[in-house]
C-alpha cells in the first residue's frame, strides 16, 4: 500500500500505525519526527505532478485543510482520493478508522484505542470558562462554529464567544473580540504562530495562555496526551 497524505494529523497516525505505507506528505507534516518521505508542497498548494509520480494507491484529505479543485485533479488522473470530515472529537475518532481501515490498519492501533478511552473517561468540567480563541492575525480570525479544535475546548471547560457565529472561523476587530468580555484569550501555535511576544500584548488585562496546536487541533495520536497537555496550560492560565 502506498499512500500520500495531505493532513498532517493523518500523516501522523498512517505512519505510526503503519510504517512505511505513506510515501508522500506535505511540507507541514512534522509528525513524526523522523518521517523521511517526499515532500509534495503545501496542504493548499500540493504538487500534483510530483503526488502522480509516486504511484499512490490512496490520497487522503480532509474536506477543509484542501482544496477541492486539486482532489478533483488527482481523481481525474486516476488516483483514489480519501476525504475526512471532522466537526468534533467523536467524529475524529469514526474518520481515524475509515481512513486506517482503508490504509490496511487490522487489528485497530492500540494509540487509537487508547485515546479513544482517554476522551470517553474524561471527567464533565466542574466549572467553565468564555473564552475567544484567535486562530489568525491579520486579520484576526477565531474559533467560530462547530470545529474540532472548539469541540476539544467545550470537553475541557472552555467556551468560546464564537461557538454560535454564521463562519466557522469569522473575522473579527480586536474591539469586537475584546467586547465580548471574555475570561481567556487561547492562543494556538497553529495555523497562525502566536507566542508569548505576538498576541497576548494585543489584550491587555485578560488573562492569554498559549497551546500546542498538535494538541488542540490535530487528531491522531496526539489525542491521548492532548486533554491532559490542553488541561495544564488551562490551569496555569486560571491561577
Amino acid at each position: 500500500m502506498r499512500v500520500v497524505s495531505l493532513v498532517p494529523s493523518l500523516t501522523e497516525a498512517i505512519a505510526v500505525s503503519l510504517p512505511g505505507v505513506v510515501v508522500g506528505a506535505t511540507d507541514w507534516c512534522s509528525h513524526p519526527a523522523d518521517l523521511d518521505v517526499t515532500r509534495v508542497g503545501g496542504t493548499k498548494n500540493p504538487k500534483l505532478d510530483p503526488i502522480l509520480a509516486l504511484a499512490p494507491d490512496l490520497v487522503v484529505a480532509n474536506e477543509e485543510e484542501n482544496r477541492e479543485p486539486d482532489l478533483t485533479a488527482l481523481r481525474e488522473a486516476g488516483v483514489e482520493v480519501l476525504v475526512t470530515e471532522v466537526r468534533d472529537v467523536p467524529q475524529a475518532f469514526r474518520e481515524l478508522d475509515r481512513v486506517l481501515d482503508a490504509c490496511g490498519a487490522s487489528p485497530r492501533p492500540r494509540w487509537l484505542d487508547e485515546a479513544e478511552r482517554t476522551w470517553a473517561e474524561l471527567p464533565f468540567p466542574e466549572s467553565r470558562l468564555t473564552a475567544v480563541v484567535p486562530v489568525w492575525r491579520r486579520p484576526w480570525m477565531v474559533l467560530g462554529r462547530d470545529t474540532f479544535a472548539g469541540d476539544v475546548l467545550s470537553r475541557l471547560g472552555v467556551e468560546h464567544a464564537y461557538a454560535t457565529d454564521a463562519e466557522r472561523y469569522p473575522r473579527a476587530t480586536l474591539d469586537e473580540l475584546r467586547a465580548t468580555e471574555p475570561e481567556l484569550v487561547v492562543l494556538p501555535d497553529e495555523p497562525y504562530r502566536f507566542t508569548a511576544a505576538d498576541g497576548p500584548e494585543a489584550f491587555p488585562g485578560l488573562p492569554c495562555v498559549l497551546v500546542s496546536g498538535r494538541h488542540l487541533t490535530w487528531y491522531g495520536p496526539s489525542l491521548a496526551e492532548a486533554p491532559r497537555v490542553l488541561s495544564e496550560a488551562l490551569r496555569a492560565a486560571r491561577r
